[in-house]
Parts: structure tokens; sequence; C-alpha cells
């Protein structure tokens, strides 16, 4: 983050939390008392369906003292993990909010159900890091699955450890009405309230919260949960977690005989065909603002509940992504400004990005954001890590950091701290639009990112050839007047970056082209008119097994009035027998998900 307008929004981001964390303070010594202060949960009476597809072969790995989460592990050679220092923040998160009790219920073994209740006794006790399990969005997961998974915990449990469990149910309802009254992020606000929701539809005792909590949920959701069924955050990863909470949530309500709130039916009928906008051939999500490794079973599973014959929307114009098909090939853009900053924690910096496959094989891809790793993940949402365009080797977008060099360390960490690593600057004109050509298909769209910094606005246009025979496109760099431009002698150099696929193999072809081959034997070239082209190094971050070596094509040119860069990826042919197994990712097959 440079000096400037950015330093100033950033003193001005300092003092809001500071006036956010007044608030907090005196809403604590000012509040009436706590809707659950004297309610006690007396029994539970449902137990919601995980919607979240389990293995049992996880129970193995604990029982030999493996705990594997968000790409780490952690071996306890008999040791309990709560004695153990977590791997990473991610790792923590995950552990702590026992999500993965699904596994062991998967197990369905009498060891498997004293495993479970032996570790939930350990937390129950006290065992762990209490800073570690208290963040709201952990301890929202841990209060869902307690009670998602409460038939595992309590068969064969006596009755001591029943009330035990019973408590902690209640005081983790507390702790989270308190939390959500003292003002919290929007997003952990709706998870919050989504689990106070499961709690006052499970249990018998604290039933004062659930009209509150009811009440919120709708108005959170109405917020949150733009027209199209984007989340505010834009981000696909959360829509997806969060449609796994709603349609059991859902289904609990009319299990109690109740009528869920009209909010809640909107938005689940809305959000389920965003993600067919956001799905490749391959039954995973584009890897936008936030998205790494797709859990296809999970997406095949919500994908059940939009009816297995729906089509995709071509276009969501509030959550500013688009869709491009024709055959077999399939392009997913993002064309769309940044989230809100409150929302904008792992938003990426890939404004005019694309994602393109043919059949069940991704082809051009973003890196995608790994599952751990504060430095790599950083990296992850630059624009370099994007199938875009960067100017001056900078992102499109600025994000908050003690390295980014505005402000004092210790500020920028509390910051963090407080609200994540959000984004703090970005396009603000962003405009697209789309038309037909014959039986083309042409997207454009442009973003002023880069004008205050360099005066340039970047442009692209993409054209779908009919029956997938290619996609064209054009990017151009056009100077622009701004107030906060600097003086430049000459203008700036950049990089047109298409990240492939680890399964793509990609070489050089005569002429200065680039031939593209699948394993599922297709080949495509690559071809560019007006810059520079290499073949060089990248890095796919959203791999199932964690991060991969891959390729990516650069074009390289100076970006100045007028500049124009066209290129194309043509479908020269299907070459049967041609495989290489050994750089694949094996596909998911297409029709598991419909």
């Amino acid at each position: 983050m440079g000096w400037g307008a950015d330093r100033w929004r950033f003193y001005r981001l300092v003092g809001r939390e500071i006036a956010r964390s007044a608030r907090g303070v005196s809403a604590r010594l000012t509040a009436s008392p706590d809707l659950l202060a004297r309610a006690r949960v007396s029994a539970l009476v449902i137990a919601p369906h995980d919607l979240r597809t389990s293995d049992a072969t996880f129970a193995d790995d604990i029982y030999a003292g493996l705990f594997v989460f968000a790409g780490r592990s952690l071996s306890v050679s008999g040791r309990s993990p709560f004695d153990y220092a977590p791997p990473s923040p991610e790792w923590a998160d995950a552990f702590y909010g026992f999500g993965w009790l699904r596994h062991l219920r998967a197990a369905d073994t009498a060891l498997a159900r004293a495993n479970a209740r032996a570790f939930v006794a350990d937390f129950i006790a006290g065992r762990g890091d209490e800073a570690l399990a208290a963040p709201v969005p952990v301890a929202a997961r841990r209060l869902i699955s307690f009670l998602c998974q409460s038939p595992l915990v309590l068969e064969g449990a006596d009755h001591a450890f029943y009330q035990a469990f019973l408590k902690a149910v209640g005081r983790g309802a507390r702790d989270l009405e308190r939390s959500l009254r003292r003002g919290l992020p929007p997003q952990s606000r709706l998870l919050a309230v989504v689990a106070l929701c499961y709690a006052g539809l499970c249990c018998e005792g604290i039933q004062p919260i659930l009209r509150r909590a009811t009440r919120i949920l709708s108005r959170e959701l109405d917020r949150q949960i733009m027209a199209d069924g984007g989340p505010r955050s834009r981000d696909p990863r959360f829509a997806m977690e969060l449609l796994l909470d709603l349609l059991p949530l859902r289904q609990s309500f009319l299990s109690r005989s109740l009528d869920p709130p009209v909010a809640l039916l909107h938005a689940i009928d809305r959000m389920l065909p965003l993600l067919r906008l956001l799905r490749h051939g391959d039954a995973s999500l584009s890897h936008f603002n936030g998205m790494g490794a797709t859990a296809a079973d999970h997406l095949a599973t919500l994908l059940v509940y939009d009816g297995a014959l729906a089509q995709p929307m071509m276009h969501a114009p509030n959550s500013g992504y688009e869709r491009l098909e024709s055959g077999r090939v399939v392009v997913v853009a993002d064309v769309g400004a940044p989230p809100p900053l409150p929302f904008s924690m792992n938003a990426g910096a890939g404004c005019l990005s694309f994602e393109m496959s043919s059949g069940p094989q991704r082809v051009v891809i973003n890196c995608g954001l790994p599952a751990s790793g504060p430095e790599l993940r950083r990296l992850a949402r630059s624009t370099a890590a994007h199938s875009t365009a960067t100017v001056g080797d900078s992102s499109s977008c600025r994000f908050l950091g003690a390295s980014e060099g505005v402000g004092s360390r210790w500020a920028s960490d509390w910051l963090i701290g407080r609200i994540g690593p959000v984004l703090v600057r970005g396009p603000r004109a962003v405009k697209s639009e789309r038309t037909t050509d014959g039986g083309s298909l042409i997207l454009a769209g442009r973003h002023d990112g880069y004008a205050a910094e360099f005066g340039i606005v970047h442009e692209r246009r993409w054209c779908l050839l009919p029956d997938g025979a290619g996609l064209e496109g054009e990017d151009a760099f056009v100077s622009v007047a701004h107030k906060g431009n600097r003086i430049r002698l000459r203008p700036p150099e950049a990089a047109i970056r298409f990240h492939l696929h680890p399964a793509i193999a990609a070489n050089a072809a005569e002429g200065g082209g680039v031939d593209l081959a699948s394993p599922l034997g297709e080949v495509w070239r690559f071809e560019a008119d007006g810059a520079a082209l290499a073949l060089e190094e990248s890095v796919y971050f959203a791999g199932l097994t964690g991060a991969r070596r891959t390729d990516q094509i650069v074009l390289y040119v100076t970006a100045g009035e007028g500049t124009r860069v066209r290129w194309r990826f043509l479908h020269l042919a299907q070459a049967p027998g041609r495989n290489d197994p050994a750089r694949s990712e094996a596909p998911v097959a297409d029709e598991a998900a419909r």
C-alpha cells in the first residue's frame, strides 16, 4: 500500500475500528440482561442432518493419532491433540470447530463413538487453547457440530456426561448471543445467528433465543445475499458452506412444525443457481475471491436440491460473474467490482480474470486460494495469480498488511486481528456488457484499478466461437486522466497471464504459439498478436492434494495509449490415446453433480 490516499484510508480504518471497539465496551457495560442469562438446556429434541459428506477412513487416522485439516497434519503419538500447538491457524479453526466428528459417526463403531465422546469431554473440561476456540466463526461451527453429531456423542454416555454436554451447548449459545449483542463483522454475525437458530430449534429450555435469532437471520440474509444469489463477499466457498448450513436449518424448522422464515427460503432459492453458474465440467467451482479446492461431493449434494435437470444461469450482475457456454467449452469471468471492505478478507485482485474448461477438463485457471498459510494466501490473492493483466508488476487491489508500508506494524496487526487482511482499495468503475454475433457469444468488460497509479484503464473482450471451436480475446490499455497520477517518463510494462491447469501439457509451437494437450486427448493452440509471448512456471494452489507446479502463458507489452493485444485459444483436434496421467488430477465425473 503506497502513501497518499492509501495512507489516509488506513488511518480512517484505524479510527473506525477504535470507535467500534469503544461501542462494544459501552454495550457490555450498559446492556440489558441476556436472553439466556438464566436459561438452561434441559434436553435435545432433534439432531439436524449434516449435509457435509463423511469419510469413515478418517477414524483410522484418528486411531493412529493423525489429524489432517486445512492441508496440514499433526501426529500426536498417543497424546491428546489438545496438548499440541496447531500447525496453522486454519488447522486450529477446523479442529476446534469439531466438524470432523462426522467422520467418526460414519465409522459407526463403538470405538469411534468412545473416541468422539472422549474428545468432546476433553474440550468441555477445558483442555486446549481457549483463545483458539473463542473466535465467533469457530464457536458457531462447534455449536452446530455438537448439535448435528449429538447422537454420536451421546449414545452410550452416562448421565453425568449428558448433563455436561447440555451445559456446554447452553454455554456456547449464550456466548454467541452475547457476541451478537456486542456487535460483530457481518459474515461472523450471519454465522452466529445461524448457529443460534439451530440451538433454539434443537434444545428445550432456551426457546427465547429462537424468535430473536430468526428475526436477525432474516435481516442478515436480506442484507448479505444479493438479488442474483451471490454473497456480498463474492466468495463461492462462503456461499457453498453457508448453503450446507441453511438447507438443514430449513428442514429443522419443518421438523419442529414451524414455518421457515421467508428470507431463508428465498436465499436458498437464489444461491443454488449461482453455484451452477460458477461450476465447471469437472464438478468444481471457479477460483475467484476466496475459492480454493472444491469438495466436489459437497457441491454435488447441494445441486441435488436445485433439481437434476436445472440449467445454470449465465448472468449474475450483482455478483459480477458471467458464464459463456458453447459446445463443450465453458468460460466463467469475473467482471465485478471488489466486495465492500467488511466482506473482503478473502477477496482477490482478479478483475477481468477468467477460467476456461472443455468438457470435464480445466484449461485456463486462476491459481486459487491455498488451504492455509498467510503469505501464500496473500500471493494467491494478487492480480498476478489470476488469468488477467497486471500493469507495472502490481495488483489492481491493495490489501491490509504490515508489509505494505503504511502506518505502524502494531496498528496493521491489530486491524488484521479484528477484521482480517481486508481489501482497502480496488477498482471502482467496473463495467461489462454481453452481446451475440451470429453464433458467437461476446463479453466485454473494463476496470479502473490502475487509473490512480498509472493512468491506465484495462479493457478485455472475450468471444466464444460457435460449438466451442475456440475462444478469441483482446486486451486493451487506455490512458486516462486521474488526479492521483504521477508524471511518468515512459508507459508502464504490462503482463497478460493465462495460468494453465496442471493436467495441461504446454509446448512451444512453430510460429510462436503454444500447443496445449489435455489428458483427455484434446489439443488446443494458443496464439497472440501484438505482444512478446513466454511460457513460464506457475503454481496451482487449489489442488486437492495441495499446491502443484504448473505453467502459465505470459504476454509482455508496453501499456501505452492504444495498446491492443489479440489472443486466441483454437481447438485443433482430438488426439485419442494421448494421455499424461503423471500430470493429471483425476477429473470428477460431470454426472456426479447432476
